[in-house]
């Protein structure tokens, strides 16, 4: 357009500039679930079709991960009829790529309503010239909110949601219209399970109004799906705006992402927990755990009929080591003793522990009588066999019992007890069995 040609230009004449100059335009009918390009140019050639389905098209543009076209996982596609329909005039931009190509197209979309829930959709692949100024501050604002996933207005009286934000599918606001209880019922289902019930609880509208004074902010952890299908650690946070109308219940509700922090929280405190049920000496389990593995593992013997075995084992003599040679022998003698015994144990289901001095306590699951006593004759055999440093030869005394639906915890302790005492009694270095209350009894 050349200087003082503005009166020469009229409706034809605009509408032709429109047809030069716009990259794609396109007509849609949701309700038939179609579209039809009009005019596509450059990038758009390849990545429109001439004819297709509405919802492929709200695919293609909003559930893609923002910069590259890896799909969103498809538990979220439960969304895509919420983003088709537009009640006005709506304009963002998108980040597109297409056919695995690394190039990123940032595209300017413009949806103008038709009536019917028909629509135009005008856009334009900007130019990297046109979208620099705004992405170097835009990136300043995405260094501060980059763990915030996910963002949007809730008005609870309205029952609507609006100014959502979904930071990995684009930076900009995304178009939904979907009321707050529907969007409420649709993302239980990428809560993870062991959370749904309080996820439900907090978000009931009912509980976010009676638990929430004005510019009050609550929040609580939980799993949840992010947009690869994968779940992660999250934080849920509420705030109600502050207004002097107590009968305004308007919320901002963020998913902030915490995964990594959780993530290594959780190691440390796994930590810091097995070292609170390890004996430091020889780095089996320690008493309280194995009390705590008996009871469990009646319970499960009640509940499930699962087949447990009880060993204790007690190394012959052992005060004559630690009062002949120190207890600094004593302790590495435990140890070797508690190596031989997890060398015979290893690929079966079991658990070890150290229950005081020189006792030990193993835990079998899921086996029977003649596998428990091979294993106890293996564990026999190779401490007669092994020359322990400093003493030579040690032997180990070796009580079994199977563990019975009637049982108590502390009977079906006294019984292996007893089994091992009376290997004791019976010579030592040998293993013998009580499996009823009326052998424990004698």
């Amino acid at each position: 357009m050349k200087s003082g040609e503005l009166n020469s230009y009229g409706v034809q004449e605009i509408t032709e500039l429109i047809s030069k100059n716009i990259d794609a335009v396109l007509l849609v009918d949701e309700p038939e679930n179609k579209y039809r390009t009009i005019i596509k140019k450059g990038f758009f050639q390849k990545f429109l079709k001439e004819e297709g389905e509405y919802k492929e098209l709200i695919e293609e543009l909003w559930f893609h991960l923002n910069e590259s076209q890896k799909k969103i996982t498809e538990d979220y596609h439960v969304f895509i009829p919420t983003f088709g329909k537009f009640e006005g005039k709506y304009s963002k931009k998108l980040k597109l790529s297409f056919d695995g190509n690394s190039k990123v197209h940032v595209i300017q979309m413009t949806v103008y309503p038709l009536g019917d829930e028909r629509y135009m959709f005008l856009m334009d692949d900007l130019d990297n010239s046109e979208y620099i100024q705004e992405y170097l501050t835009t990136d300043k604002v995405s260094t501060i909110q980059n763990t915030y996933l996910f963002s949007m207005y809730i008005d609870l009286v309205q029952n609507t949601t609006s100014s959502i934000s979904i930071t990995e599918i684009s930076d900009d606001t995304v178009h939904s219209s979907i009321s707050y209880t529907e969007w409420r019922m649709m993302i239980v289902n990428m809560i993870g399970e062991d959370d749904q019930s309080l996820f439900l609880e907090r978000t009931d509208p009912e509980y976010l109004k009676k638990n929430f004074a004005p510019g009050r902010t609550s929040s609580f952890d939980c799993l949840m799906q992010n947009l690869e299908g994968k779940y992660i650690w999250v934080k849920l946070i509420f705030s109600r705006a502050k207004t002097t109308n107590e009968d305004d219940y308007r919320f901002v509700f963020m998913v902030q992402n915490i995964h990594e922090n959780s993530v290594e929280l959780f190691n440390e405190l796994t930590k810091y927990e097995e070292l609170a049920l390890m004996d430091s000496l020889t780095e089996v389990y320690n008493h309280g755990r194995m009390e705590t593995e008996i009871i469990n593992a009646l319970y499960s013997k009640k509940k499930f009929g699962t087949s447990i075995f009880l060993m204790m084992l007690d190394i012959d003599y052992f005060k004559h080591v630690n009062d002949t040679y120190g207890h600094s022998v004593g302790d590495d003698t435990l140890r070797v003793f508690v190596d031989i015994i997890c060398d015979c144990i290893d690929e079966k289901d079991t658990t070890v522990g150290r229950w005081g001095g020189e006792e030990f306590v193993i835990v079998v699951y899921e086996t029977n009588r003649e596998k428990v006593l091979e294993i106890a004759e293996r564990i026999r055999k190779n401490v007669e066999e092994t020359i322990f440093p400093v003493v030579g030869q040690v032997t180990c005394s070796i009580g079994v019992t199977e563990m019975k639906a009637d049982d108590t915890s502390e009977k079906a302790f006294c019984r292996m007890d007893k089994a091992m005492y009376k290997a004791k009694n019976e010579g030592r270095n040998c293993i013998r069995e009580l499996y009823t209350c009326e052998e424990s009894d004698d």
